[in-house]
């Protein structure tokens, strides 16, 4: 940290005891307060609302799914927090939740670093500070694998990934109430999802639910 940069407040997630130690002890060496070093995504979630941290430190696989829990919970921050920076760092490539991290809802300053191209402690404190400031830090595989994504899904692009999952389940045949129960939500949020995804797919008059399932079952193949 340089004389000009002054000291961070950090939330950091990371499952790996071994590595949470490690990144706590590089954040702090630079004089950066880790105010909580936590190991599941809930408790990154309740680490975040306690503490109201500069900084969120995330790595994607974690408790309680192992997969990608991280990147869910920070999309989740970012969605109510959109000014606060957030830092990925995985040694997974996941582009689920990057929308909610890149979109235009998202003002702060975000980063996806691969671990095994981290080759410095220098270059990830850097790093975490250029997000701090509002940089976009994205390493190059992400982008990458976001533009074949992007690319694959077609229609389905300007879905958001809660969209793409209850289509799914519609396509499945499950009714509303069903959705519901699977996701755990209420009946009134999934025909907010329906409606939102009727909007924005490319469909003609006549039975929506099925013209949106064809398009779904389409980007598939």
């Amino acid at each position: 940290m340089t004389s000009t940069e002054r000291p961070l407040r950090i939330v950091l997630a990371e499952d790996s005891p071994l590595l949470r130690a490690g990144v706590e002890s590089v954040l702090a060496s630079a004089g950066h307060d880790v105010c909580a070093a936590v190991g599941d995504a809930p408790t990154l979630l309740h680490a975040w609302e306690a503490y109201g941290p500069d900084v969120v430190v995330t790595d994607v696989r974690m408790p309680p799914t192992n997969t990608d829990d991280g990147l869910r919970a920070a999309a989740a921050i970012r969605k109510l927090q959109p000014k606060l920076p957030i830092v990925v760092l995985s040694q997974y490539v996941s582009v689920a939740y990057l929308d909610e991290l890149l979109g235009d809802a998202a003002e702060g300053g975000v980063g996806y670093l691969l671990k095994e191209r981290v080759g410095h402690v220098r270059q990830f404190l850097e790093a975490v500070a250029r997000v701090a400031r509002g940089e976009a830090i994205i390493d190059p595989d992400v982008v990458r694998a976001l533009v074949k994504a992007t690319r694959s899904r077609g229609p389905l692009a300007a879905l958001t990934p809660r969209e793409r999952e209850v289509l799914a389940l519609v396509a499945e045949g499950h009714t509303n109430s069903g959705i519901a129960q699977r996701l755990t939500v209420s009946e009134a949020a999934v025909r907010k999802h329906i409606g939102s995804i009727f909007s924005k797919l490319p469909l003609e008059d006549g039975d929506r639910r099925v013209q949106a399932t064809l398009v779904y079952l389409r980007s598939l193949g």
